[in-house]
């Protein structure tokens, strides 16, 4: 007997959160830059935020920034309070 399969319709596309709110990702602005970051302290892939291709190098290039100058922890300790 044959499985059969579910038709699954087509994606619907998510759109990009800095896109739909007309803002750009910022160093100093670290409470959007945590729901980018994992809980292992990871940046996350554009995959998983749904982020378009330039605004995921420019939160990528923020969260470096942020971590640099410690206001995001390069570890993974006490990331998500």
């Amino acid at each position: 007997m044959r499985k059969m399969r579910k038709m699954r319709g087509p994606k619907q596309r998510r759109t990009c959160w800095f896109c739909t709110h007309g803002i750009e990702p910022d160093y100093k602005n670290c409470e959007v830059l945590r729901n980018y970051v994992s809980e292992r302290g990871k940046i996350l892939p554009k995959r998983t935020t749904a982020n378009c291709a330039v605004h995921q190098r420019k939160t990528a290039r923020e969260v470096k920034r942020a971590r640099h100058i410690a206001l995001l922890p390069f570890v993974a300790e006490n990331i998500h309070t």
